[in-house]
């Protein structure tokens, strides 16, 4: 998902929940399928600039704003939405999701295992399971990625991000978790390979 932020330089807390969330920020209008409008000091010349842009292009339009300024979104008649600073990344994403009329839910499945990425629901054997955000994550990662071996360093870098500092044990902290949560018989999904990393399938 593209999205269009105002203004091009978003605070830190924006950035990393637009990272973390997986959505993709775009330097072109017309690419975008959400407009993202961040209130700094200087509310009403962002509005103004995010009104422009709605104008120009249609898309919803999302506010991120301190508490003190919900009153200003009130009156702004053009957004679709608003959340309060910091966003959190799930619900971000689910926001966004559901005003960008180019996205469907998308729903992946392995066995009785079905996942909903837009939703960050998941479901075994029609049960909802209670996954923390990470271990979300990492079984989402899994089971779009099976049968393949991946080390602990992989998996850091592809789920927890090139930035994350934390060490190989987080890894399996997080596999212990998931295993513990599917249960014994589908624990055995993912399999540990000594010395390499895990598998999944």
């Amino acid at each position: 998902m593209n999205v269009y932020v105002i203004p091009p330089e978003p605070s830190q807390s924006l950035s990393e929940a637009l990272l973390v969330a997986g959505v993709t920020v775009t330097d072109r209008l017309n690419e975008a399928g959400v407009l993202i409008v961040e209130l700094d000091d200087d509310s009403d010349r962002g509005l103004a600039e995010a009104k422009r842009a709605y104008e120009q292009s249609g898309i919803p339009s999302v506010a991120v704003a301190d508490r003190s300024q919900a009153p200003l979104l009130e009156g702004a008649g053009f957004l679709s939405d608003f959340l309060f600073a910091p966003p959190d990344p799930v619900e971000l994403r689910v926001r966004l999701v559901r005003l960008d009329g180019d996205s469907e839910e998308e729903h992946i499945r392995f066995k009785d295992l079905e996942m909903n990425t837009a939703t960050y629901q998941a479901r075994l054997a029609g049960v909802p399971l209670d996954l923390a955000y990470m271990e979300y994550e990492l079984l989402r990662f899994f089971v779009q990625h099976p049968r393949r071996v991946w080390s602990r360093e992989q998996l850091l870098s592809r789920v927890w991000g090139y930035d994350y500092f934390g060490g190989a044990r987080t890894v399996d902290v997080h596999v212990r978790r998931l295993r513990a949560k599917l249960g014994e018989e589908r624990s055995r999904w993912i399999s540990t390979v000594r010395s390499v990393g895990y598998r999944f399938g």
